[in-house]
């Protein structure tokens, strides 16, 4: 079988393997305060436009979320979000066995809007009971969304303009933050994501580390005590180097973007073979997550040779599947899939 069904299916980019090993009888000091971390923070820091200290490795996107968001809110505070976002709906409510309600609002295509995050604001405070109703402290956002979308820079910054206004800081999941921004025509740069937000991180488990995420907390308000939070939730890795040496590989010559853009490209090929059967796609995704709207036969017969996601029911006939690309996916199994793709039913 050919797997396409997630972009973590294998260990990591061989290059990730190389420092590891090489670095693997340092020793250095523990819990993220060794010379390779400091030295990945520094990297992060200079393409982010921001100061080394702003930059915390966790191991995970589900702790990662649980933690920065737990960091933010006091207890009576819950987080808005789409209620396709991924905090709502596939992190077995992490969020809320920490305390805090998360208050998610409908949305058409995984995106929030600032006029939503604005109504949703005032619809509290306008409520004269509000003292008895969890309040919306916190905005978070994925980019790409759940299902592939992107924020444009306009969009991006009218939330942190509304979110500015209602003092809710804006929190970006980057899970897979490297293929939002090399997706084609994109207008978002790591310095604008920076720019335009309060805290977010860059996931390296879904783009070629072994394991972590880099969480980037812009605003200086934040920062305070955030180790503690990390110890608090047991993600404080003994072993911190590792991480560092896996951030320090993917940001020393670019190799993050580069692996992420390969995913891409190989997206786009396959997202052209679906339209060119005329399948139809469940989302506009141009990122390394495509979404084809199949129907029985289809799904059964690509399923004898590879393996994929189911997502969404569309009728009693067609469900939407998602495939994944990362940076392992190879020429020979695309070209094969995309074969397979031609001659469907």
């Amino acid at each position: 079988m050919i797997h396409f069904e997630s972009d973590y299916l294998e260990g990591a980019h061989p290059e990730i393997i190389r420092r590891l090993t090489e670095t693997n009888m340092e020793q250095t000091v523990g819990y993220g305060e060794d010379a390779h971390c400091e030295r990945a923070r520094t990297l992060i820091a200079q393409a982010c436009g921001v100061e080394a200290g702003a930059v915390h490795f966790l191991t995970g996107g589900t702790q990662t979320n649980a933690t920065v968001i737990d960091a933010i809110l006091r207890p009576w505070q819950g987080v808005v979000c789409a209620a396709t976002g991924h905090i709502n709906v596939h992190e077995s409510g992490a969020v809320e066995a920490s305390g805090h309600k998360v208050l998610a609002l409908s949305d058409r295509d995984g995106r929030l809007t600032a006029d939503q995050v604005r109504a949703c604001h005032a619809a509290h405070w306008g409520d004269v009971t509000h003292e008895h109703m969890v309040q919306p402290g916190l905005v978070y956002i994925s980019h790409p969304t759940e299902n592939g979308e992107l924020y444009a820079k306009a969009d991006l910054a009218a939330l942190k303009a509304v979110c500015d206004d209602t003092g809710m800081p804006l929190f970006i999941d980057g899970a897979r933050l490297g293929y939002g921004l090399m997706a084609p025509g994109a207008d978002l740069s790591l310095r604008d994501i920076a720019a335009l937000c309060d805290v977010f991180y860059i996931g390296g488990t879904k783009v070629g580390a072994l394991f972590g995420e880099a969480v980037v907390i812009v605003n200086p308000a934040l920062r305070r005590d955030f180790r503690y939070m990390i110890k608090r939730h047991g993600a404080m890795l003994a072993k911190g180097r590792l991480l560092g040496v896996q951030f320090e590989t993917l940001f020393e010559d670019g190799l993050y973007f580069r692996i992420a853009k390969h995913a891409v490209d190989q997206a786009m090929a396959l997202r052209q073979a679906f339209l060119d059967k005329g399948i139809p796609l469940y989302a506009d995704s141009l990122t390394n997550q495509q979404f084809p709207v199949l129907t029985r036969a289809q799904r059964a017969a690509l399923a004898e040779k590879y393996v994929f996601s189911p997502w969404a029911k569309v009728d009693e006939e067609r469900s939407a599947v998602r495939f994944c690309t990362s940076w392992a996916t190879t020429p020979e199994n695309l070209n094969a899939l995309i074969g397979d793709i031609g001659r469907l039913p």
